[in-house]
């Protein structure tokens, strides 16, 4: 065990103690969520872990990326990708390529961010978390109540209600590399409609070369009666700075600020808005309509090639709840129509014995189908037992029609020398059906404690780029759903000013879909994840206050496979791009006016190529908040982010032959001045 995995253990340790002694000692509290149960309910009363980012703790990180936020619940790491890109983890490895943003459901009021099939890896920049109520992580498979791609973990954001924040709010803030972000809020009346909206403007110029970005996202939420309309619109103009290549560079001062594709780009927008209604006692029906463009380099690819996606998509989600059984039923039909297209192009040659020629990849438009009834029933067993079981039956069809070349050649219909990377299928269509079974037991254990137990089973359908944009001897037929089998055990406490929550975990994946460290894709793998994860957090009458987010986990394959440049995968071997500890610890002070924090944020090392013969040490590093009430409206804050200045990766692997890292920021300061906190 490493020095380090030694230190976030013995300090895991010594915290709980503190905190359960100080939650014992208070009154009683109540925590509400939303997420789990599609309605608010008391979180000793919920099956299965959740950690709720309330609207305070957004305020104060004022995060730049949402990397900042997934450390604040365990068993997360959204990576930090140049300018607004990431990549995500929760109860998982970081998935990168084919797959990747499949393992994970991401919403927003809890509808889903992208249509079933058409997600993509870096969605996360599609919500403005930055203005958010709350956001609500769990980790794991979702249950009965969601569908595909909650395999490893679901995140909400929740935006505010009208109502919550009367009048204006707004703040301006300033940090290194010409970085400004304003951003403003207003909550009131308008037309009949209680009425809240808001607004961020963000300017980057990046601490690498041709790095910057400027974003602008925007919510519009209305109230009246029974009735509730939300919309939300991003956009999205950065220059992308690429992984720097070598063993260790990111140590290398002048190789982690350097950009060797000063022309790689992003630019995105979305759009999405939704009507919910109480259509009757018990019931509540939303429709939504979503739409999303893109364009970018794919710079992290030989050849770098340019991609060109976008989605539109509308659905409904019909929810009803009722008394049965001396229990509550929960049940609904989720259903959506989507129109997807995609089309990928070179233009740099990389030679005539390359099989990454130049022109066109792929071309093709995509529709989709998707309708899942689904039933969940809770049951009082006696005054402290309470029995959950859920079935979801999820049908989805795929109608695909290739625009270009059938087959592996040129898109001028001539061959490469040992044939095309790229395989496009003739036009068809494909069906999946899938049924995910859910079963737990709730223990209240007193007034302030609970226990669960949960069998839960999650699954996501192939997406469309894994059925449609295949490489040379890949079949559509070789691809089926992954599903993931999970048992969690776990137990919180909420009492007074703190909570505490514990969980342990065991799950097995089946029909895993990755890409190797020659970016070739692979199909049908197994594996295996094992871990125990914290949440507590305590506030003291004193003024002083602490929060920890703690994991361990271990994620390995279970199964053996040769692979190309020989490497191979091993059963028992860890799982790529997976640390076996993450931990977050805060402790600050708060009095008056005024407000201190010292963060520690700990990731463990781990292996970068499936072989694990390559591996990054991890790291530690410390970041300070501070903030001061001028007035009742006003505020100044100030933030350090990497306060020893450590030198680190946001992400390492090896590819390609090399070791790749994304070189992570130096010391940072930031100011902001704040009217009446959003």
């Amino acid at each position: 065990m490493s020095k380090l995995t030694s230190r976030c253990g013995l300090a895991l340790l010594s915290l709980m103690p503190l905190m359960s002694a100080a939650i014992n000692a208070a009154e009683g509290r109540e925590d509400i969520v939303v997420t789990a149960a599609r309605e608010a309910r008391p979180a000793l009363e919920t099956f299965g872990n959740t950690t709720r980012i309330t609207d305070d703790r957004i305020d104060l990180l004022s995060a730049q990326h949402v990397h900042e936020l997934g450390t604040q619940a365990a068993g997360t790491w959204i990576t930090r990708g140049s300018g607004q890109e990431n990549l995500t983890a929760m109860r998982s490895p970081v998935f990168t390529g084919p797959g990747a943003c499949g393992a994970f459901l991401m919403m927003e009021e809890g509808i889903p961010l992208r249509p079933t099939g058409f997600c993509n890896v870096n969605q996360l920049f599609e919500t403005p978390s930055e203005l958010a109520a709350s956001t609500e992580i769990l980790r794991g498979p979702a249950n009965a109540l969601y569908g595909s791609n909650g395999l490893h973990g679901t995140l909400n954001v929740l935006m505010p209600e009208p109502g919550e924040r009367p009048g204006w709010a707004g703040s301006l803030e300033n940090g290194p590399d010409e970085y400004f972000r304003g951003r403003l809020a207003w909550d009131g009346q308008t037309g009949g409609f209680e009425t809240s909206m808001g607004g961020l403007v963000d300017h980057y110029d990046g601490w690498r070369k041709s790095s910057g970005y400027d974003q602008q996202k925007g919510f519009l939420r209305m109230q009246r009666d029974d009735l509730r309309l939300g919309f939300t619109a991003t956009n999205l103009n950065q220059d992308t700075a690429p992984l720097i290549r070598g063993e260790d560079a990111y140590k290398d001062n002048q190789a982690r600020k350097s950009n060797l594709s000063p022309d790689a780009f992003r630019d995105a927008d979305s759009q999405r808005f939704f009507a919910a209604w109480d259509i009757a006692p018990g019931q509540e029906l939303k429709t939504y309509f979503r739409r999303s463009d893109m364009k970018f380099l794919q710079h992290f690819l030989p050849g770098e090639p340019t991609e060109k996606n976008n989605q539109f998509s509308g659905g409904f989600l019909w929810t009803t709840w009722r008394d049965l059984l001396g229990g509550t039923l929960t049940a609904g039909l989720d259903a959506e129509l989507a129109s997807g297209e995609l089309e990928e192009k070179q233009d740099q040659d990389l030679g005539p014995d390359s099989n990454r020629p130049t022109g066109t990849h792929y071309d093709y438009d995509v529709w989709s189908a998707m309708a899942a009834p689904y039933a969940q029933l809770e049951i009082p067993l006696s005054d402290r037992w309470t029995a959950q079981a859920g079935v979801r039956l999820e049908y989805l069809r795929y109608d695909y029609d290739n625009q270009s070349l059938d087959g592996n050649t040129r898109d001028d219909g001539t061959t490469c020398v040992d044939g095309c990377l790229f395989f496009r299928p003739s036009d068809r269509t494909d069906d999946f059906l899938e049924a995910a079974p859910n079963l737990g037991l709730l223990f209240r254990i007193d007034e302030f404690s609970s226990a669960w137990a949960t069998l839960t089973r999650g699954f996501r359908a192939p997406q469309a780029t894994e059925l449609y944009r295949l490489q040379n001897g890949q079949s559509v037929d070789d691809l089926d759903p992954e599903t993931i089998d999970s048992l969690e055990i776990g137990w919180r406490r909420s009492q007074g000013p703190g909570a505490l929550e514990i969980s342990g975990f065991a799950m097995q994946k089946e029909n895993y879909i990755f890409r190797d460290a020659d970016g070739l894709n692979v199909s049908d793998g197994k594996t295996e994840h094992l871990g125990v994860e914290v949440q507590a957090s305590i506030n003291l009458d004193s003024g002083w206050y602490a929060g920890l987010a703690g994991t361990w986990a271990k994620h390995t394959y279970d199964f053996d496979r040769p692979l190309a440049a020989g490497e191979s995968i091993r059963s028992g071997d860890d799982v790529d791009t997976a640390p076996r500890t993450l931990a977050t610890t805060r402790l600050g002070f708060q009095r008056g006016p005024g407000l201190a924090e010292f963060e520690w944020v700990h990731q463990g090392d781990y292996y970068l190529n499936p072989s694990n013969t390559a591996d990054y040490d991890g790291h530690d590093i410390y970041n300070f908040r501070s903030r001061w009430r001028l007035t009742d409206d006003w505020a100044l804050a100030f933030r350090v982010r990497n306060l020893i200045n450590k030198r680190y990766a946001d992400r390492a692997d090896f590819a390609f032959g090399s070791y790749r890292y994304r070189p992570a920021r130096g010391r940072e300061f930031f100011f902001e001045v704040a009217y009446r906190l959003l």
